[in-house]
């Protein structure tokens, strides 16, 4: 099968093989990876270096007749003492050579058709040394498969550069990452570059034949070598390639003709996989496009009918719509902003309104502050009609959070670790897993710090902890668990009376609240919501009893996200399977 058809036989799987990123890298906001496409690429190179995409050509000089040309100039350069001579390197052995390794081709081992491979190092006084402009300085974070990237670069002025003759870059030399994360990362130096200089995690492999250095570097970015790369590193607390190490690889070396031929067969073929990639990118952002604007029809509904004919519109094409993570995380938020604007389920005239529970709790939060239980608050400012961004459903009424909820917070010091079996968890918002409270993770504190804490910050069980500081502004659970436990650095969300403010309700408000929360934050390294910003929030309270009729239907859509979900996984599993299968039959 040639190569363009392996690709076009199979373009579905290749485009639909998608996974979820469990971080961005750098330079992609992309939270997926276009893993088809990636594995596509690499079985592109596996074929490459296995001699198996274009075909051979009996009449082309044998690599032998190549490489004996290239012992020869090795030789003389010794001889000229242009190159230190070398120890010899072992003989390729029987074992070392593929079984189907075509006609015209030899294995030979890296350090043989070099005349320079080595690392770099930092010039002395390390960053320092380095100046605003001057001679290019290459580091493992410039070092990609795709070319030299200079937004990182640093540079050494030309004394420095001079002293530092060995580390010096030529144009054509590969240039390979040898430790750490980036390890095996490769490209060719340019020749617009004229000149450079590389540190320690950089090796400069320097070939004789200068026109082989395509071919060994698409060898070098192929799963063949790259096994190599990292099946062969030392080091316990860096990864890393030794030159002793780098030398001694096994390399494919094809008729230089065919090199040729190889190269220009993968440049067309990658090129290929760069349309296949833009246009499955163009498709899937096109997709989410389509989603958000279908799901905001549902918020702009302007009546419940409206509502009820967008929704069946687009519950008809659920399979069609909801085909990537993040299509149905834009639908679960869809459905929490329904929830508390009022719009997922009727009203009925006969609930008693929110008016009445307001001027309750009012009564009860007075009830508290003459028992002492609670501090007397100075009175929050009424609600100005911009401040209000839906209109709000017959009996509902807009409030502000903390006339509704006990806003506060915990404590802000740093009680001292405690162990023995008189302690307590204080838990931070790094112990909010899954929704969960990961107890096992926090800290223990003393009795007497836990219970001076609890004076002002006693949780109860639904309770509402919120993170109010750092990078995870917005992150929530309600607590279900009855230990006793401290809090630190976050809010916590208590109820003057859970007759009148339903917990899970006021959850489902509290998790629509992260994104806008991170726009209101302030400070700098360390960005944080204050408890003020917190109680002034606005906040549209329901009749009690629908508060629990929402949080019913929501809980039932939310089932149907997790099961789109899982079915999604259980596809996308799939096609990764038959992504693996195919290239495995292949190679």
């Amino acid at each position: 099968m040639s190569a363009e058809k392996l690709i076009t036989d199979h373009i579905d799987i290749w485009t639909s093989a998608i996974k979820a990123k469990s971080s961005s890298g750098r330079g992609s906001s992309k939270k997926r990876e276009l893993y088809g496409i990636k594995k596509l690429r690499e079985l592109i190179l596996e074929l490459a270096v296995r001699g198996k995409l274009v075909p051979q050509d009996p009449t082309d000089e044998p690599a032998s007749v190549l490489l004996e040309r290239i012992a020869v100039e090795k030789a003389q350069l010794v001889k000229d003492k242009e190159i230190p001579k070398t120890k010899p390197l072992p003989a390729i052995s029987p074992d070392e050579i593929p079984d189907d390794l075509p006609a015209g081709w030899s294995m030979v081992r890296l350090g043989e058709i070099v005349t320079k491979m080595g690392s770099g190092s930092t010039p002395r006084g390390g960053q320092k040394a380095y100046v605003d402009d001057g001679v290019i300085f290459l580091r493992s974070q410039n070092v990609w498969n795709e070319g030299v990237r200079l937004d990182d670069v640093a540079y050494i002025s030309d004394e420095v550069h001079q002293k530092m003759s060995n580390t010096k870059v030529l144009p054509g030399d590969v240039l390979l990452n040898i430790t750490g994360a980036s390890l095996g990362r490769t490209t060719i130096f340019p020749s617009d570059f004229v000149e450079a200089n590389v540190n320690q995690h950089v090796t400069i492999i320097r070939l004789i034949e200068l026109e082989m250095n395509k071919f060994v570097h698409l060898g070098l970015m192929s799963p063949m070598v790259q096994k190599l790369v990292w099946g062969r590193q030392v080091g316990m607390a860096i990864e890393g390639l030794s030159k002793k190490v780098l030398e001694q690889f096994e390399f494919p070396i094809p008729p230089i003709n065919e090199q040729h031929h190889i190269v220009a067969k993968v440049d067309e073929l990658m090129a290929l996989c760069d349309q296949l990639e833009l246009q499955t990118e163009a498709s899937l952002d096109a997709h989410q496009v389509l989603v958000e604007t279908l799901l905001a029809t549902l918020t702009n509904s302007q009546d419940a009918a409206e509502l009820m004919a967008n929704w069946a519109r687009i519950s008809e094409h659920f399979d069609t719509l909801f085909t990537t993570e993040q299509s149905i995380d834009q639908l679960k938020q869809t459905i929490l902003q329904l929830a508390v604007m009022g719009k997922l389920v009727p009203q009925y005239p006969n609930d008693e309104p929110a008016a009445k529970l307001l001027e309750r709790i009012a009564e009860e939060k007075a009830q508290l502050v003459k028992e002492k239980k609670i501090k007397k608050q100075k009175a929050l400012p009424p609600i100005a009609e911009d401040e209000k961004p839906f209109e709000l459903p017959k009996g509902w009424e807009w409030c502000r959070f903390n006339d509704a909820i006990d806003v506060r917070d915990g404590t802000h010091d740093s009680p001292k670790d405690a162990i023995g079996s008189d302690t307590f968890p204080l838990v931070t918002s790094k112990n909010f897993i899954d929704g969960k409270i990961d107890f096992d993770s926090a800290r223990q504190i003393s009795s007497e710090d836990h219970y001076e804490i609890a004076k002002r910050s006693q949780v109860d069980r639904l309770d509402i902890l919120f993170s109010m500081i750092g990078g995870n502004i917005g992150n929530q659970v309600i607590v279900e668990d009855e230990r006793a436990f401290s809090i630190k650095n976050v809010a916590l969300f208590k109820y003057y009376n859970v007759e009148y403010t339903y917990p899970y309700f006021v959850f489902l408000f509290t998790q629509n609240l992260a994104k806008d929360l991170q726009h209101k934050a302030i400070g700098g390294a360390q960005p944080f919501v204050s408890l003020g910003t917190l109680r002034n929030l606005t906040f549209a309270l329901p009749p009690v009893n629908e508060q629990k009729r929402i949080v019913l239907k929501t809980n039932q859509l939310m089932n149907i996200c997790e099961q789109l979900r899982q079915s999604l996984r259980d596809s996308q599993q799939t096609q990764l399977q038959l992504t693996d299968a195919i290239v495995e039959q292949v190679v």
